[in-house]
């Protein structure tokens, strides 16, 4: 016995429903791709917390619940500040979700707790000597020390490639150049010491 499939135009309306998945998952991609090219200035408050949103809530249009946010809390710095216990209030916005707003409020606590070290900057041979002096000058091994320049002469980094005994160090010069393009440097310095005593 012989049996035939026949598909009729309601199913093949679905199928096509189901490749092109929900509205939404279009507006995501090209939300975020805004924000990468034009940076936050490009995007509204609900824009901004539909992004934070997206993670905790991977299957559902965020932007009702955003804009919900936005109007009982009434700014975006409100929404993230809010405590827990307010945000649960909100329908649609679970736990998952109120964590996300809380590591947002936590990254925005620690950068402003947080102090961006001023980098030295080594313009002159006298200002690399004392930088170098105070660096290693009571070493007892010997170091291969590379400092790491940008365009302004601005240290980016201060690696020890490598410690040796009292008169000898190895150095290896594919991993000078490997690290100084991993940094982005455009200057590198080479700094080698001899120490005259152990203690």
């Amino acid at each position: 016995m012989a049996y035939s499939i026949m598909a009729g135009n309601n199913d093949d309306r679905g199928a096509t429903r189901t490749e092109k998945g929900p509205h939404y998952h279009g507006h995501r991609a090209r939300l975020r791709q805004r924000f990468l090219d034009a940076g936050s200035e490009a995007v509204s408050d609900y824009e901004l917390l539909e992004l934070i949103l997206f993670r905790a809530i991977p299957q559902r249009d965020v932007k009702p619940l955003a804009k919900s946010l936005l109007e009982k809390f009434g700014s975006f710095a409100e929404v993230i500040a809010a405590p827990p216990a307010r945000l649960a209030e909100v329908k649609g916005l679970g736990d998952a979700a109120i964590t996300e707003l809380k590591v947002v409020q936590a990254a925005a606590s620690r950068l402003a707790r947080g102090v961006v070290s001023k980098r030295p900057v080594l313009s002159s041979w006298s200002s690399v000597l004392d930088y170098c002096r105070t660096a290693q000058a009571f070493a007892e091994k010997e170091e291969f020390r590379i400092l790491f320049l940008d365009k302004r002469n601005a240290l980016i980094a201060d690696e020890v490639q490598g410690t040796g005994t009292v008169d000898h160090t190895p150095v290896y010069p594919r991993e000078v150049v490997k690290r100084a393009l991993e940094l982005s440097a455009t200057a590198i310095i080479l700094v080698h010491n001899h120490p005259t005593r152990l203690i």
